[in-house]
């Protein structure tokens, strides 16, 4: 049976290093619980290290956790990259981290810090998490759809590390899934400005726990999975990309 999901598909946890550390498993599914989203996808930069802490935590909590990473380009650009199963999104962090260089200085920009489900602290990532691969666009794209995975161009109305921002346009036959906006831009300024043939989907960009949810999309679906995603973006089997809240519009 088809019915609503809530999804907020770009939230950071304790590891991105620009995020709060009650970005824990337990903290991200307490407040999506208390925001009504059903689904949240977990999108570290560069890193999908923390993505089965937050599916294992969620296990009794009635939350669609997505494993996924925010890949950075060579050109900067931002991208999302959501996958089926939490191996699937190591094996594209494997790709990354072998194009990723630099170390990460915790006093410039802080700890990156590695979690289980419970909370304890399993190790600190010493890669430049916050920093770029040395892969262009294209590539990363081509290498999320070849582990079976769907790629969003991440907050496309920010100037800073949007394919916008970057390039100043979205090339043309770019095979994209969707293009995310962030919660700062009205749904209708968001047509308007960005006229393209791709689906838009809103997501938080959580760094903070009350971050979550300020920013989600109403699928119609029949489960919370990835695949179930994909159809709602391509209109298939009944399954739609329903609405994009606005600012405002929840306010838990």
């Amino acid at each position: 049976m088809l019915r609503l999901f809530k999804a907020d598909l770009h939230i950071h946890t304790c590891l991105s290093p620009c995020t709060e550390l009650d970005m824990s498993p337990k903290g991200i599914l307490a407040a999506a619980k208390k925001k009504g989203i059903d689904i949240i996808g977990i999108c570290d930069h560069n890193s999908s290290e923390n993505s089965g802490a937050v599916m294992n935590a969620a296990k009794k909590m009635h939350i669609k956790v997505i494993p996924g990473l925010e890949v950075t380009s060579q050109e900067e650009v931002h991208v999302l990259a959501l996958f089926d199963g939490v191996e699937t999104a190591l094996r594209l962090q494997e790709h990354v981290y072998e194009n990723l260089p630099g170390e990460n200085d915790e006093k410039a920009f802080g700890r990156q810090v590695m979690v289980n489900e419970k909370e304890e602290v399993e190790g600190f990532n010493n890669k430049l998490l916050i920093g770029a691969t040395t892969i262009p666009l294209e590539e990363v794209i081509r290498l999320i759809h070849s582990l079976g995975g769907l790629a969003i161009a991440s907050h496309i109305d920010r100037e800073a590390f949007s394919i916008i921002g970057q390039l100043g346009f979205i090339p043309k036959n770019l095979p994209l899934d969707a293009l995310e906006i962030s919660p700062r831009i009205p749904l209708e300024e968001a047509i308007k400005t960005y006229v393209y043939d791709y689906p838009i989907t809103r997501s938080s960009d959580a760094h903070s726990p009350d971050d979550i949810g300020k920013g989600y999309t109403s699928f119609l679906l029949e489960g919370g999975s990835l695949a179930e995603i994909k159809k709602a973006l391509k209109n298939e089997d009944g399954r739609k990309l329903m609405q994009v809240n606005n600012p405002g519009e929840l306010n838990l």
